[in-house]
Order: C-alpha cells, then structure tokens, then sequence
C-alpha cells in the first residue's frame, strides 16, 4: 500500500491536504500509481453501507483527514488498507483522484522527531579519507544518530534555498522510515515490526556551515536544520519484502540521484543500493528506542548511500554545489521519485 497527502492542482490557497492511497497493482508492479482514492470518501460510503463498523472498528468513528491524526488516534499505518481493500469503483467515481490534477505534500505534516544515521560505509569511509583518517571502530558496532529540525519538513516539489552565509548548498540521498507505533526498547530483531512504511528523505546540507560546526565535535546544526525533504508518499513493508535476501540489511533496491541545471542539462550525480547499508533499520530502531519512547510519527533517516551527494561525487559531476536553477531528484526502486527545485534564499 502507498499513503500520501494530496491536494487538487487548483484547490484554493490553503486547501486542506487529503489523505489518498494508490489504487491498482503495488510498487512492485507499478512504480508510479496510475490512480489514487480519497479515503475520507471511501470510509463515509462503507460506513453507509454498514453502519454498524462504527461500533466494531475504531477506524470508522472518526473523519479521516491527515495521517498525523490517523497515528494519533492509536491506528497504525497498515489499519488503512481496510478502507482500500473494501472500496468498490462507480462511474465517474469522485473517490478516484487522478495524479495529473494532484499536488503531494509531505506525507506526515508534523513529525514529532527526525533521527538521521549514518549507515552507509561507502559514504562513511569516502568522507574519513578526506580527514586523512580511518572509520572509528564504535561506528561498526553503534548505529549512530543525529536529531534533526522536524520542522524544517518539506514535501514533493518545495522549493529549497541554501541557508544565510552558506554557498555550499548539497543534497543527500536516504532512505526514511517512519514510526507508527509506540516503542520503548527494542529488539534488533524485530525492531523493524514498528515502521508502518518507507519512503524517500533528502537531507539537504550547507557544507561550509557544517564544516565550520564539526570542528568543536558537536553538531551538525545550522549545517542540516534548514530543510529536509520526505516523499512522495509512504510505501508499506510488505511491497518490499521480497526484495531482501535473507540475513541482509535492507531491501536489494536502488538509489540513485541526478542533478539537472538550469540549462536543462541532466547530470548523473550517483547512488548505490540500500542493501549496501551496514546497519539495519532494525538496528537503527534499537538503538533510537534505548531507554526512551518513540511515539508514532518519529522519522528514521538512514544516512546517506555512498556518492549519493555532491560532497561526494561533484567534482567528477556537477563540478560544483547547487545553484539556484538546479532541480534535485531522487530516485528509489519502489519508493518513487523525489523532485525538489532550488532556489535563491528570499531577500
């Protein structure tokens, strides 16, 4: 199942986004949905039909409006396939939003924390080489974390500006997992039994900001916490489980990133494949529930594939940092495809 915020092209200014799931064949068959369902009007039309579901399912007591307020009543990301599963079409069917007269937004609003790790050793030992030095050995063993400005969110085809005194805007592509239940110390094992669904997470960077900040070994902070950017939309675990082999890290799905100009001249920036990671989400979970509650919401960043960013990959792509002009997009196997135009910083 795919979940994402959508809005009609045209709505006017400051219409309310409207919780939608794909409808036809699953990530696996079709990256990009052909059609989407309003499910507000698909739980009203069953609860017509049945009006005894109000009693029997917590899903149907109340209007479905965001999937912040769907986690926060208690309901996990999956209880939404009810709504899918039991929708029936009609002719000229105003439940079935076309993509081409939709805009997405981010598909949580208001996650209440972003945890970013740092999982990838392609991208780990390439940034310890620059330093002149090895990849410490605690990184092998701790999947390791920052928390990030989870106000700072943006969705699908946001606009982005590198932030006050920066020249260095970069990008980095992650994958993103979002927690849908409350968690307190959990098991590597099982961990990742909490996300309720995947998708795309650009951790936009100010790297001479963030060079500055390291230097007194704390941080990173004006560096990261500007922008970040999730989309297009939540895809569930298990449209992704046949991807993984036995005993890996993550799915063997790929990730790749391009950059093109104002020119409209398209550059192959890098990526890799999330199976590639050195430490789970799983692990990743373990590690961010130890002796705290995760509550349903929170965001878990992966870190960045390796030479999936300009700090990386420029010098034999781009040949520089990102311009106002440049569009970003990421691209993973499944996930979709995110798209983020950058811009000059306003004033």
């Amino acid at each position: 199942m795919r979940i994402a915020h959508v809005r009609e092209r045209h709505a006017p200014a400051g219409a309310p986004w409207r919780l939608a799931a794909a409808l036809g064949p699953d990530a696996r068959t079709a990256p990009i949905p052909a059609r989407w369902l309003d499910l507000e009007i698909a739980r009203r039309r069953l609860l017509a039909a049945d009006p005894e579901l109000a009693h029997n399912e917590p899903l149907f007591r109340t209007p479905i409006r965001t999937l912040d307020d769907h986690l926060a009543s208690g309901l996990r990301l999956a209880a939404l396939g009810r709504l899918v599963d039991g929708f029936v079409p009609r002719t000229d069917d105003d439940a079935v939003l076309e993509p081409a007269d939709l805009v997405f937004g981010p598909p949580i609003l208001r996650p209440p924390s972003l945890r970013d790790f740092y999982a990838f050793e392609g991208h780990v030992g390439t940034l310890w080489q620059r330093r002149g030095g090895e990849i410490p050995e605690a990184w092998f063993r701790l999947p390791i974390f920052y928390f990030s400005n989870p106000s700072g969110i943006r969705g699908p085809g946001d606009p982005v500006h590198a932030p006050r005194a920066s020249t260095e805007l970069d990008f980095e592509l992650e994958v993103c997992g979002i927690v849908d239940t409350p968690a307190t110390d959990l098991d590597p094992a099982t961990a990742e039994e909490a996300i309720g669904g995947y998708c795309i997470l650009n951790d936009w960077s100010a790297r001479d900001l963030q060079r500055d900040e390291t230097t007194v070994r704390l941080g990173p902070a004006k560096g990261k916490d500007f922008a970040t950017t999730i989309g297009p939309w939540f895809v569930t675990p298990d449209e992704l489980v046949d991807a993984r082999a036995p005993g890996s890290t993550g799915p063997a799905l790929a990730m790749r990133a391009e950059v093109t100009d104002a020119r409209g001249t398209c550059h192959a920036i890098g990526g890799g494949t999330w199976a590639a990671a050195q430490h789970s989400f799983g692990a990743m979970l373990a590690r961010a529930s130890a002796d705290v509650r995760l509550r349903p919401g929170d965001l878990i960043g992966s870190g960045t594939v390796g030479t999936g960013c300009l700090l990386e990959s420029k010098d034999s792509t781009l040949g520089r940092y990102l311009e106002p002009g440049d569009t970003v997009t990421l691209r993973i196997e499944r996930l979709g495809e995110l798209r983020s135009p950058v811009e000059a910083r306003p004033g």
